[in-house]
């Protein structure tokens, strides 16, 4: 190996989920050329999965862009970083001019989340373009948590985590951890962490309407029927009042509205519950009461709980037990992370995120939660004429086509724009309809600083990602991409001179010194016995553990009062609605009469979202596309494993091969999500394009939400299911 090709080491987490674990990346002529876990890392300890290996995947894929591109009537066309930018800064404002501001949307991927770039300065960019029309994959997962967290403790971003390293007893409702790494969780070697819970001679219990890699796990798994997770919590509620269960220990002394929620649970008995969620009376008793009675407990749940109508009132529910049982702010309970950048209070100084109905979509009328208005009603404000109509679109890091209910609509909607920018490495099955896409440099060419998953943590840690590899020097980083765009609207609106001072201040800011002020005034800053700066931070490049989540209530609340009013208004008004729907179940009001079975979704270990499947040893092994049925269902049917299936709903269909399982409930199918990249044209991933399979949003239904957050209601999705026969 020649002195030019000698082998250096470089440490980094990994940005490719959530759980942000510590990378080995061995580098060769400005090269990667293996990853491994970092043994050292005090959060990870060496554990890696398979995404994690696969970032060189994504690093050298031969179908990533490395230039603009401007579509034309016969292709794509390579374009100077100048002129694109220049297109896309005039475009905008040429938008904003004809149709309003409220005429320019923004749609955000989940990965704007792993970098501090997006997160720090799409902010300024909206706020630089006045328009409200902003949109993320957030409102289809998780909008009810940031909404609850708002209205209980003030701040969106201050989001409770179970204290997994030190609980007794953890109870997952509708959550797949062991596959997510965690999922607003963030929680390296989550298998490692549940194996603590029993070495320590406590339990797991999941409740989920199919036998996840969790519950295979754990001590206990509960099939529950989909969609009625909120029944059988507020049982569970129901059966701590009933017993005399009710203990919230410390929180009594600032929680408000504890007693109120008795008579609002008093018609959910186990018995009334048992044949509407399938969880017999007895069972739905021993689950609360083995949940009271634990030393340290946390309940916790995801997608399964989120992705309902009854979303913001079920996650409500998550709350509600563990304040009464006395968990939340307890070693072992339902905890907060303290962020050495401290994202939540700097996030309510800094952007307009606090916030709920302050105004409303244009057509639907639905509230906008943390300043975001629901993906559901995105493709209605592009496709409905009128005042405010959305006329020109920015896609960062995201692919609604794939994540968005109904994407065949939401396909039509962004063919109709008169305008489309899109930052992206990938020519994709969303911004094919792009005028212009800006690919920015990978994670790995240019330092990095995780400015949102430390906030959800199930440990406290900081740690910056140094430069790992060279950019070519042409290459523009996502925040140099918003910094330009930022300065050319700034130009327009402001006058050069004002526009370079701010570019100038931004440049100056960005990202060292804000990140260094932040750490010293943060909790674990100047005035702490750390006294962290970013020099500090910077001299431990495994990353630097802060230690386990401490009590911080009610000191941390962000609540006007400092107080967590539990019977919050917004919850309460909602509870008709619940009442009303449990009725109508209660008469024995199931499926509509065209529907056999609740569709499910799920992913798996080697995939995020829709965005990985361009690696090939990421669609290898179990990362299939099937769609999961249960034997008894399928005998019905006279259906086989391997069969080519039809699965219909009210807005479209889609096919998959079956695989016949026990590890779903009768009555219920599982399909995973983000495929069905070849039922498009002209994308640009060849290997994904090549997949089988199809996108399970081209059947899902915008009509179907929770009315409260705006959230997706994805699962639980009627449908017919039959053999494609040959012909």
């Amino acid at each position: 190996m020649s002195a030019k090709q000698d082998l250096t080491l470089h440490y980094r987490a990994c940005n490719l989920c959530e759980a942000s674990c510590g990378l080995e990346i061995s580098v060769v002529d400005n090269r990667v050329t293996a990853i491994r876990g970092d043994a050292s890392d005090p959060i990870s300890r060496g554990y890696v999965c398979p995404k994690g290996v696969a970032m060189q995947d994504l690093h050298n894929d031969p179908d990533r862009l490395h230039h603009p591109i401007r579509r034309t009537d016969t292709g794509w066309e390579e374009i100077s970083w100048d002129d694109a930018l220049n297109e896309v800064g005039s475009a905008l404002l040429a938008a904003k001019r004809d149709h309003g501001a409220d005429a320019i949307g923004f749609y955000l991927g989940n990965p704007i989340t792993h970098g501090w770039g997006p997160i720090l300065l799409i902010p300024q960019l909206l706020s630089a373009l006045g328009t409200r029309n902003r949109y993320s994959a957030a409102s289809v997962d998780q909008q009810p948590q940031h909404l609850l967290s708002y209205l209980l403790f003030g701040s969106p971003l201050l989001l409770p985590v179970p204290d997994i390293d030190r609980t007794d007893f953890l109870m997952v409702v509708g959550g797949n951890p062991l596959v997510s790494n965690g999922s607003i969780m963030t929680a390296p070697n989550v298998k490692r962490r549940l194996e603590g819970i029993r070495h320590r001679g406590g339990r797991i219990v999941v409740i989920d309407p199919r036998r996840t890699q969790t519950a295979h796990v754990a001590d206990q798994h509960v099939f529950i029927r989909p969609g009625t997770d909120i029944y059988l919590l507020a049982a569970m509620v129901h059966v701590l009042f009933d017993e005399g269960l009710v203990r919230p220990g410390r929180a009594a002394n600032f929680v408000d509205g504890m007693d109120s929620i008795e008579s609002m649970v008093s018609p959910f008995t186990p018995e009334a519950v048992a044949d509407i969620t399938g969880v017999d009376a007895a069972t739905v008793r021993q689950l609360a009461r083995e949940f009271a009675a634990a030393s340290r407990a946390a309940i916790y749940a995801r997608l399964g709980v989120c992705q309902t109508e009854f979303g913001t009132s079920a996650y409500w529910l998550i709350h509600v037990l563990n304040v009464l049982t006395g968990r939340l702010d307890e070693i072992g309970g339902w905890m907060f992370a303290q962020p050495a950048f401290d994202l939540p209070k700097i996030g309510a100084k800094t952007t307009d995120l606090i916030g709920y109905d302050r105004w409303r979509s244009r057509v639907r009328g639905i509230p906008e939660v943390a300043a975001e208005f629901p993906s559901v009603t995105l493709a209605d404000e592009i496709l409905t004429p009128g005042e405010g109509q959305i006329r020109a679109m920015v896609l960062v890091a995201g692919n609604p086509v794939l994540t968005v209910p109904d994407g065949r609509r939401m396909d039509e909607a962004l063919a109709d724009l008169d305008f489309c920018v899109s930052v992206d490495y990938y020519i994709n099955e969303s911004n094919r309809h792009a005028n212009i896409i800006l690919p920015p440099t990978a994670v790995l060419e240019r330092e990095e600083f995780d400015v949102v998953f430390p906030a959800v943590s199930v440990r406290n840690h900081v740690r910056w990602g140094p430069q790992v590899i060279k950019p070519a020097s042409d290459a523009k980083s996502d925040a140099q991409i918003l910094t330009d765009l930022l300065e050319r609207i700034d130009t327009a609106q402001l006058g050069a001179q004002r526009a370079r001072l701010l570019a100038r201040a931004r440049r100056k800011l960005l990202p060292k010194r804000l990140i260094d002020i932040a750490l010293r005034i943060g909790p674990w800053g100047l005035r702490s016995s750390r006294s962290l700066t970013l020099k500090k931070v910077q001299k431990h490049p495994h990353g630097l553990d802060l230690g386990p989540l401490q009590m911080v209530l009610p000191g941390r609340l962000m609540t006007k009062t400092k107080r967590i009013t539990l019977n919050h208004p917004v919850v309460v008004a909602d509870w008709p609605r619940v009442l009303t729907d449990f009725a109508r179940r209660d008469k024995n009001i199931d499926l509509p009469p065209d529907a056999q079975f609740l569709l499910i979704g799920r992913r798996h270990l080697r995939s995020n979202n829709s965005w990985m499947h361009n690696s090939s040893r990421l669609v290898s092994g179990t990362n299939r596309y099937s769609l999961m049925m249960n034997p008894a269902d399928a005998r019905e049917l006279e259906l086989s494993d391997g069969d080519q299936v039809t699965i219909r709903s009210t807005v479209g269909t889609i096919a998959a091969p079956l695989e016949i399982t026990d590890e779903v409930m009768s009555g219920v199918v599982c399909l995973p999500h983000g495929w069905g990249h070849g039922t498009r044209s002209n994308v640009g991933w060849r290997h994904a394009s090549d997949l089988p399979g199809a996108s399970l949003n081209d059947i899902t239904d915008t009509q179907r939400f929770d009315p409260i957050s705006g959230n997706a209601a994805v699962t639980a999705l009627p449908v017919s299911v039959s053999r494609i026969t040959a012909t």
